[in-house]
């Protein structure tokens, strides 16, 4: 059985390199950035087991880090390094030999994770177990991670090295906005353990008629996409709206599948997601990256996909997660 703190050793070997990369080019404060985000997924295991022991520093030593990747943070703004001429005209160069394939490994990247998933599953009825039960999303989608780097570098001739070094370039470029899916799902836990979807749930029923299966659809909807919006990702707003809509309403009063509500409902928050520069690694990044004279121009260009998007899960909820 494959553990999954092997792939977040991995990834935390990765970080150490993008910090050793930092380092030699005397960028200590990226380097150290990459270092501190490094020991979660190094001591992940360690940490676990000193708080159900009941010791407090591991919470404190988190408390510490994630206070200096702040301070790093700020000392790093976004933006996108100056391209050498060279490696720039031999990128071009090896992109128009390549053509259509160079996409190649990236898309097989779902495709290996799905039968990986399925695949684990259907093993596991036979007793044979590939990955652990509660992570076998996760390891699906790291080991086909893994081989789609292997088939680029079959693909592109490249050596292992390269693939690290121009890793650690568009890590750097991305900044602190890699960590915001993490923090705003960390977030929204946080938020629907202190009670925030039992006020969103007294509020919703005193302004909408919450017998109405229809009223309550939209006031779900609307409700991930503007938490979303709010939040910057959908992971913060899911749990909130579940908490005070999704479940005593829906589920609970009209009866909706919860499956399926869960799943069109966070499509329905990933509206949100496409129209809010708060989803910053989404919508900011991009334009920092690409040098667009308009920061906002990534979000103007989806606004029209978010809105038919938005009224076509509303559709999809109306009409097939009820019993």
């Amino acid at each position: 059985m494959l553990r999954i703190e092997l792939l977040y050793w991995i990834v935390a070997a990765f970080l150490l390199a993008a910090a050793l990369y930092n380092l030699r080019e005397r960028r200590l404060s990226m380097a150290a950035f990459w270092s501190v985000l490094s020991a979660p997924f190094l001591f992940g295991d360690a940490i676990l087991r000193a708080s159900a022991s009941g010791s407090a520093w591991p919470a404190q030593l988190m408390g510490i880090g994630v206070l200096a990747l702040g301070v790093l943070a700020a000392r790093n703004p976004l933006r996108a390094e100056p391209d050498n001429a060279t490696d720039a005209a031999r990128r071009s160069a090896e992109a128009q030999r390549l053509g259509q394939r160079l996409f190649l490994p990236a898309l097989a990247i779902p495709v290996i994770t799905a039968l990986l998933y399925f695949g684990s599953r259907a093993l596991s009825t036979h007793g044979v177990d590939l990955f652990e039960p509660k992570a076998a999303t996760l390891s699906s989608l790291g080991i086909a991670s893994l081989l789609a780097l292997i088939a680029a570098l079959v693909l592109t001739r490249a050596k292992p090295r390269q693939s690290i070094a121009e890793g650690r370039r568009l890590l750097d470029a991305l900044g602190w906005a890699i960590l915001l899916p993490m923090v705003l799902a960390t977030l929204g836990s946080v938020f629907a353990a202190t009670g925030v979807g039992s006020a969103i749930a007294a509020i919703t029923g005193a302004l909408i008629p919450v017998d109405s299966r229809l009223a309550c659809v939209l006031a779900f909807a609307l409700g991930m996409v503007l938490f979303t919006v709010v939040m910057g990702n959908a992971f913060a707003a899911f749990p909130v709206m579940m908490a005070g809509i999704g479940l005593p309403l829906l589920i609970t009063r009209h009866g909706a599948d919860p499956a399926s509500l869960g799943a069109i409902g966070m499509l329905t928050g990933y509206c949100g997601t496409l129209l809010t520069p708060m989803a910053a690694n989404f919508n900011i990044v991009p334009a920092v990256l690409l040098e667009l004279r308009d920061p906002y121009g990534v979000i103007r260009a989806q606004v029209g996909t978010a809105l038919a998007l938005l009224l076509f899960n509303v559709v999809l909820i109306a009409t097939v997660v009820f019993r």
